[in-house]
């Protein structure tokens, strides 16, 4: 005997999307082939970069709740967005369904530090750094943890092309750009053990960064990842 009831099944995660027409390649949460499991997405209208990130979130409050709800009656087992800023959001969402909601990578980085020595910091690479503020890290545990923030707005493309949602980019460049970043990062900051990934479209980046500076890095990927495993555990086999 099974019991139905919903629209739809086997989709364990449910990725709450901005509203966007800037490139997903793959490894961008946004990008179908990054899983090898079923999501489900739900565009929130309107919920542009801009006003996500370097606006503070305004307005988007009532929308991702109601896109959380909504996706909790599809059958989703857990909860995720599209962009690390919407942390802010942690608290109301989560509170709002039955489901887990993990609303921003930058939860791994009280995770993340009870791992490194008590002398090392945790690096946050985020898109704009001047928009993360301790608000932001409030919302997810992280503000009273060891850290450094450096962001890619002071280069000329992934930030650019990303935040003013731009319908073209040039991976290649943006890839220097954020590595170029995190190796200043880790030059001027030796003390740094870990890195976050506050911004869900750099996981296609993750490997070339890691290849640079040998640390390990934490990023969206790897909390969806974390998360599926939590919500659809799996049999064992094998032999003895």
């Amino acid at each position: 005997m099974v019991l139905g009831g919903k629209n739809i099944y086997g989709y364990p995660i449910g990725i709450l999307m901005l509203e966007t027409k800037f490139p997903r390649i793959p490894g961008d949460i946004g990008n179908a082939t990054t899983w090898n499991f079923p999501v489900l997405y739900k565009i929130i209208k309107k919920a542009t970069p801009d006003v996500a990130v370097r606006k503070g979130a305004e307005g988007l409050l009532e929308p991702f709740v109601r896109g959380a709800q909504e996706l909790e009656k599809e059958g989703v087992r857990a909860i995720t967005t599209t962009c690390g800023f919407l942390g802010l959001f942690q608290k109301e969402m989560s509170s709002a369904v039955q489901i887990p909601v993990f609303t921003s990578s930058l939860m791994q980085v009280p995770l993340v530090y009870s791992m490194l020595k008590p002398t090392q910091k945790v690096g946050i690479l985020t898109i704009h750094s001047k928009s993360l503020t301790q608000r932001h890290l409030s919302s997810v545990g992280a503000d009273s943890i060891p850290h450094v923030i450096y962001g890619t707005e002071k280069e000329e493309e992934f930030s650019r092309a990303i935040l003013d949602d731009e319908i073209e980019m040039d991976v290649k460049k943006s890839k220097e750009e954020i590595v170029r970043v995190a190796i200043r990062m880790v030059t001027e900051h030796p003390e740094i053990g870990a890195f976050v990934l506050e911004c869900t479209n750099m996981p296609p980046y993750a490997a070339s960064i890691q290849k640079e500076i040998g640390l390990p890095i934490f990023d969206i990927y790897t909390l969806v990842m974390l998360m599926y495993n939590a919500v659809v555990k799996r049999d064992f086999s094998g032999y003895m």
